[in-house]
């Protein structure tokens, strides 16, 4: 439950944080390579907050990172959120819903174990998580100290 509300108030706060704190936008993201993708489904406890179709893309220290188990500094996870389509017997992508990241810097991101943590309108490409969010999204990332406090694997 800890899990889900911090990633509904995180996804809902408004304000915009102007501190050196900031994760930029990931220009280009998709460029980068797929680590996975997955559907999110009514029934998940997370569904509120980020049900849908999501595709997650690492940059090449990320996919070292993944590979090692420890992620550098410079790492960048892209999580591309999409309203999940479900016609025909088929899921596909509906409209782009935001775009999440995480992104590593030891001494920028101190508080937060190294990870900054921003969700991006996908139309302005405008951050909407302060620095109390981002704190409440790595509350919940803390459950995964073991792996860099990531919860995505690279797929093989």
């Amino acid at each position: 439950m800890l899990k889900q509300s911090a990633l509904v108030v995180a996804l809902a706060t408004a304000a915009v944080s102007t501190s050196a704190a900031d994760v930029a936008y990931p220009e280009k993201f998709r460029d980068a390579k797929h680590v996975k993708s997955m559907v999110i489904n009514n029934g998940h406890p997370l569904y509120n907050a980020v049900g849908g179709m999501h595709h997650i893309y690492g940059n090449a220290k990320a996919i070292a990172g993944y590979k090692a188990g420890k992620f550098a500094n410079g790492s960048v996870i892209t999580f591309d959120l999409f309203e999940a389509v479900d016609k025909d017997n088929a899921v596909s992508e509906g409209a782009r819903k935001a775009v999440v990241v995480m992104a590593k810097d030891s001494k920028k991101y101190a508080a937060t174990d190294g990870w900054g943590y921003q969700v991006f309108d996908p139309k302005t490409k405008k951050g909407s998580l302060d620095a109390r969010a981002q704190a409440e999204c790595h509350a919940c990332h803390v459950s995964q100290k073991d792996k860099d406090f990531v919860f995505s694997s690279l797929r093989n």
